[in-house]
């Protein structure tokens, strides 16, 4: 059947993708099948079942299915944190599940998702069910860290436990810009703000080295300690392991340090959670993640409702762009219109997964939360990172809750334009210039900036950074001067944000939620999810076609693919940012 739909549409999509024509009658047929796809029933989980908690690929805040590519033949392995917790939570409260059996592949996230699940998996533990975790191949670093959590932690005689502290790597394109005629025109305020460093320098400055210091053993810190609670060692035999770099040494050593409790084969693992799940059959049975998530919950028809706006992604004006990651555009402010009309809609907590980006889209979804604070409370739940930009759209709230290592902060401005007049000579390239006014051929790629030039830009930028210190110190009541001590572009864990005053209280999104719903005075609500600001139908459709056209280009491509979307990312970092100084590495 899957191969006959395959064959159906592949004629179908090629005229989608390249006229942008849908016929109404192949639409309701097309979504009628889609949506036959995508629905599953409600589930009632049999006696003694155990819940496999399969940890591989990555991970986003929500899950947004795509029965399409699937259609097409196209997996991804993508976990959602809703349904993660979702599930977990379904485990501990029906009586037919009586554990967790965790089996760990490659996985990777970031490390506030992980101290979600992680904490999950210990409220769970109070239900008395076991926790069994087993990883054939080896544990992530990560994945270990959620993992250390489990009653026993197996794996295979073979495997490795990823145990060897944190990192994070710069590349440095100054010399090969150099090369190819190319120089980036810098414009920034902010000591920390590094974003644009490797278009200027050939190595870290000294202040960008000190905050990826701190924040990098904030984080450390609080993995080590978390490890060594839960599996009753010392944090000095968790550094002695990463540094003597025995992640790569035979398996017992994991089991000398007390990172694993015994090497075992699958097969010797499943039959030992079979006894303690007390199932008397010839294999193991399990529920995973697709079916727990769907046990029918009790029904929640209070009027009283409580919105949570997913704001994921890199903020980027609404522009067509083959873009391999979800990104916040200027259609959040539609969404935020909307909550702020709703009049079921008590609170909202604006969950905020971002680095950050477009200056001008930050403060366009800022105006909307501050005219939507003046009607009802709103309060941001961080996640892995709300930073710069997602710091911008997030000072605006009532309340601000971040986990202790989100990483946030980042509160700073820059610009760049690139001088291409070397490139230029280089291929025998001229140009002449015909215009009306001085500035007339401002940014023009053939030639340098002038001097008023340069200082029309670095003054535009300085009004952007005062306006950001502006809303900061609004939003968080303190003073701007006070802001600009913590801010200049500084990068700060949850942490050591609470210490400085840019977050409330530490938590997830329970807490955010608990909080909001104080604001409004309300005890009892329902929890609505919001994220895309169209209609069903055209939100599906332009999701669909534009991850189809996604995937044709990447085999297209092939190995080449990486290498555009690098290219991609620094065509668009030009112009006026808010941006993180560096991507945040999945642990």
């Amino acid at each position: 059947m899957k191969q006959f739909f395959k064959m159906m549409f592949a004629s179908t999509l090629a005229v989608l993708v390249a006229t942008g024509i849908i016929i109404s009658i192949g639409l309701f047929v097309f979504i009628g099948i889609v949506a036959s796809v995508g629905s599953q029933p409600s589930y009632t989980p049999p006696s003694n079942t155990v819940f496999k908690l399969s940890l591989s690929g990555s991970m986003t805040d929500i899950a947004e299915d795509n029965p399409l590519l699937a259609l097409m033949g196209e997996t991804v392995s993508q976990m959602s944190l809703e349904d993660v917790v979702k599930s977990i939570r379904a485990a501990k409260n029906n009586p037919n599940i009586n554990g967790i059996y965790i089996e760990s592949g490659v996985f990777y996230t970031g490390t506030a998702n992980i101290d979600v699940i992680r904490r999950e998996l210990l409220a769970f533990k109070e239900s008395g069910k076991f926790i069994v975790a087993y990883a054939d191949l080896g544990y992530t670093q990560g994945a270990y860290y959620l993992c250390s959590v489990a009653d026993k932690v197996f794996m295979n005689p073979e495997a490795v436990v990823e145990i060897s502290g944190m990192a994070t790597q710069t590349t440095f394109y100054k010399a090969l810009l150099d090369k190819i005629g190319v120089e980036m025109q810098i414009f920034k305020v902010g000591t920390y703000k590094s974003y644009v460093e490797p278009f200027m320098l050939d190595k870290l400055s000294d202040e960008n080295r000190e905050q990826l210091t701190s924040y990098l053993g904030s984080i450390w810190k609080n993995i080590s300690n978390g490890i060594a609670e839960s599996r009753n060692i010392s944090v000095d035999d968790i550094n002695r392991f990463a540094d003597k770099g025995l992640f790569i040494s035979p398996a017992k050593t994991a089991v000398e340090y007390k990172l694993v409790d015994e090497l075992n084969y699958k097969s010797e693992v499943e039959e030992y959670v079979m006894e303690l799940a007390g199932q008397k059959g010839d294999k193991l049975e399990t529920a995973g993640i697709n079916k727990l998530k769907n046990i029918k919950e009790k029904a929640n028809n209070h009027a009283n409702q409580i919105a949570v706006l997913y704001a994921e992604g890199e903020i980027q004006a609404e522009v067509a762009s083959y873009s391999s990651t979800k990104t916040i555009t200027e259609k959040l402010t539609a969404e935020l219109i909307k909550l702020r009309k709703n009049k079921d809609i008590k609170a909202v907590v604006l969950r905020v997964n971002s680095p950050g980006g477009s200056a001008f889209v930050s403060e366009q979804i800022w105006h909307e939360i501050m005219k939507l604070k003046e009607e009802k409370p709103i309060v941001v739940s961080m996640g892995s990172v709300a930073a710069s930009g997602g710091y911008y759209i997030s000072c605006a709230a009532n309340k601000i809750i971040a986990e202790k290592n989100t990483v946030t902060g980042s509160i700073g401005v820059f610009g760049m334009f690139p001088n291409a007049s070397g490139l230029y000579k280089k291929l025998d390239v001229t140009t002449d210039v015909v215009k009306t006014n001085h500035f007339g051929d401002f940014g023009d790629l053939s030639r340098p900036m002038r001097e008023d030039e340069k200082a029309l830009m670095q003054s535009f930028v300085e009004r952007s950074y005062d306006t950001f210190l502006t809303r900061c110190a609004d939003g968080r009541g303190m003073t701007k001067e006070a802001i600009d001590k913590v801010g200049q572009g500084r990068v700060w864990t949850g942490e050591q944000a609470l210490e400085n005053g840019l977050v409330d209280e530490l938590g997830g999104l329970d807490k955010a939620l608990e909080v909001a719903a104080g604001l409004a005075n309300i005890d009892q609500y329902k929890v609505v999810n919001v994220y895309g600001s169209n209609d069903f139908f055209t939100d599906f459709l332009e999701k669909q076609l534009n991850e189809l056209k996604l995937s044709i280009v990447k085999n297209m491509l092939g190995e080449e693919f990486e290498h555009y979307k690098k290219l991609n990312e620094i065509r668009s970092s030009t112009g006026i940012l808010a941006r993180l100084p560096f991507d945040i590495e999945p642990l």
